[in-house]
């Protein structure tokens, strides 16, 4: 039986040259880290973010389309001021009240792609 202990990490596609876009977004504005490539990887293109064990990497698509629907589910330690910066920055909040119990939103990343916010419970 083969087991997973955790995703080492999620893939978004971007569009070509845009880095600085994804470094203002995930970095700037999500607070994450950026994270050096290898540089095999590197010359590809593309940006890779962390925060905690949590990590998000860019690559670059030739023919880019976002994700609308496929998307991470990023759970945050303080949501209320997360959403207050994105808001600040002009970042559009898409509320959902769907799942009883859970504080959550859906954001887009600079490139359309779809990114889910939740509150992190007291309990986890």
């Amino acid at each position: 039986m083969i087991t997973f202990s955790a995703i080492d990490h999620v893939q978004l596609a971007m569009p070509a040259g845009e880095e600085e876009k994804a470094r203002a977004f995930y970095r700037n504005l999500l607070g994450m880290t950026e994270l050096v490539k290898p540089p095999e990887l590197a010359q590809r293109g593309g940006c890779w973010f962390a925060s905690g064990a949590v990590q998000v990497h860019l690559g670059v698509e030739k023919e880019f389309r976002p994700a609308r629907k496929a998307h991470p589910a990023l759970r945050c330690a303080d949501y209320a001021g997360l959403i207050a910066r994105l808001r600040l920055a002009g970042v559009e909040i898409i509320a959902d009240d769907n799942n009883p119990g859970v504080t959550r939103c859906y954001v887009n990343d600079p490139f359309g792609n779809r990114i889910e916010l939740i509150q992190q419970s007291t309990s986890v």
